[in-house]
Parts: structure tokens; sequence; C-alpha cells
């Protein structure tokens, strides 16, 4: 069951990234009036995101540089332009963060020690499983601030 929301995240990861393919790394980091962050800021936010839903909250150390996971936490902002060489890290990481890690340490049983928490939209997590199943949620919800903001770029 994991392995298809795995799978349904990698799709739409993918997904994510051909709509921003051709962008600018100008049009990328723009954050258009009304707005509090920018398209690799959500793209980014995805990665830190996916850390400390599945890692932080079991205990487990982030499986990316901290680049990749603080200034990308919920409630900041971007903090600096994003060059064109970081951009691609991120998008490198938008896949292999799920698709080679997380699986592996899922199996490895790495989240074992997962605390129960509900999030900011009222949903009750109690484990690993139902961290992950909220993936796909949470990423389409920035997915959706992402095609907005390419309209204004």
């Amino acid at each position: 069951m994991i392995t298809n929301t795995l799978n349904t995240i990698i799709v739409t990861r993918k997904h994510l990234l051909h709509l921003i393919e051709g962008l600018t790394t100008e049009q990328l980091n723009h954050v258009p009036t009304g707005f509090n962050n920018n398209i690799i800021w959500n793209v980014a936010h995805l990665i830190s995101a996916q850390q400390g839903i599945c890692y932080t909250r079991a205990g487990a150390p982030i499986t990316v540089d901290d680049k990749f996971y603080s200034p990308y936490r919920p409630d900041t902002k971007p903090n600096g332009f994003i060059d064109s060489a970081e951009i691609e890290v991120i998008k490198e990481l938008l896949i292999t963060a799920i698709d080679h890690q997380l699986e592996t340490d899922y199996k490895n049983n790495v989240f074992k020690n997962y605390s129960e928490w509900v999030t900011r939209y009222g949903m009750k997590i109690t484990s690993i499983e139902d961290a992950i199943n909220l993936l796909p949620f949470h990423d389409g919800m920035h997915i959706g601030y992402v095609m907005a903001l390419k309209r204004l770029v």
C-alpha cells in the first residue's frame, strides 16, 4: 500500500517539475504582489515538509542538508535569491528524497518511534503510514500554488 502512495508522490512531483520546465531562474525566484513566496520556495518546501513530517516527527535525523530544510519550513518566506545550481539540486532532491531515501528508510524501520500529532488541517497522524499518506494532499496543495504563481511570472 505504501509503495502505491510513494509512486503517486513521485508521479505528482514529476508533473510539478514538468510544470516549471523552461522557467528562468528569475521567474522561479519572483514573488508576485500579494504572495508570500515564489515557485522555487514551494518546490523546496515539499522537500522540507516531507523531512519534517516523516523524519523529525519520528525522532530521526533529516536526510538532506539543512539548507534544504530550515529555510523552507512552514511559516517561512524566501530569504534570498536561489541560483541555478541550487535550483537543480532542489529539483533532484524533490524526487530522490522519496524514490530512494524514504522508501529505503521505511523498509529499514527508521520510523518506528513516530509521534502522534494533528495537522493544521485537523488530520490526526498516528504513524509513518499516515504521514506518507498525507504527503500527496500537501504536495497537491503546493502544486496549486505553483500553478497560480506561474501565471504571474
